[in-house]
């Protein structure tokens, strides 16, 4: 149906090949060559273009908004490179790219809540951290009534749980708490009432975490079924050529993407 694109928040990867008729100098080439793997690095690397394809996260971040992923800010320092690259360590409020833990294919962007160590539960849709209620100015609620697993958190499910939720309520909880294991992170989605996340599927690992967004550099009004699809379809292709101007969001385009400090 069409050509492959962006990782599905789907790698994005662009290749150009042209037709030369005369050898070029010897130089240009070397410049050439060295120009298209560093292009090639950077973009598997350094960073990663991703695109957001639910609203789990609105309203902070919207579906169709192209992000890049600086894949650099949380990796592991080595005993020269921790001097030089910014490392850093996963914070509570930052936003994250991972794997998803229960299909490592899959590619999920939430919030970090929780990082080794720390107790948390919902009453009533507010978040309590460590026995603090936060004040979460970038949550959205789109919906008024209690739900009694979801917004009462943790509790006895009215959902069906998969093994890892499960395991988190059976073993991570105490005294009604939820209590975040090392080298793992509890992370929920900014649109509170709609996101598929750690309530339902437990831990991030820290070895599933990609890296965070850095900026949109593009955001298109698209549906969801058009964007989680790892091809381009015909329809897209067609919407995008009829409507590039006018479904284009300009006044997010090159946002850059910040944290907010939870504590």
């Amino acid at each position: 149906m069409g050509q492959k694109k962006a990782t599905t928040i789907v790698d994005e990867q662009a290749a150009a090949s042209g037709v030369v008729k005369a050898d070029p100098p010897r130089g240009f080439v070397a410049e050439w060559t060295v120009t298209i793997i560093l292009l090639l690095f950077g973009t598997t690397t350094l960073v990663q273009a991703f695109v957001i394809p639910t609203g789990s996260m609105e309203d902070t971040l919207l579906i169709g908004d192209h992000l890049l992923v600086d894949k650099l800010a949380y990796a592991p320092p080595g005993p020269v490179s921790k001097h030089i690259l910014p490392y850093e360590d996963v914070k509570r409020g930052d936003i994250i790219v991972f794997r998803y833990p229960v299909d490592i294919r899959q590619t999920f962007v939430k919030r970090c809540m929780g990082v080794p160590g720390d107790h948390i539960r919902l009453v009533n849709k507010e978040v309590y951290l460590n026995g603090k209620k936060l004040d979460e100015p970038y949550v959205y609620h789109k919906t008024t009534y209690i739900n009694s697993y979801r917004d009462n958190f943790p509790s006895d499910p009215d959902v069906l749980i998969n093994e890892l939720g499960t395991d988190m309520l059976e073993h991570h909880v105490q005294k009604g708490e939820v209590v975040v294991p090392p080298d793992s992170y509890f992370a929920m989605g900014d649109n509170r009432d709609f996101s598929l996340d750690s309530r339902y599927w437990g831990f991030v690992p820290r070895e599933n975490i990609i890296g965070k967004p850095l900026i949109i550099y593009w955001s298109y009004d698209a549906p969801t079924e058009a964007l989680s699809n790892p091809t381009i379809g015909i329809d897209h292709l067609v919407d995008l050529a009829e409507h590039f101007f006018t479904k284009t969001r300009w006044r997010r385009t090159l946002k850059l993407i910040h944290g907010y400090p939870v504590n």
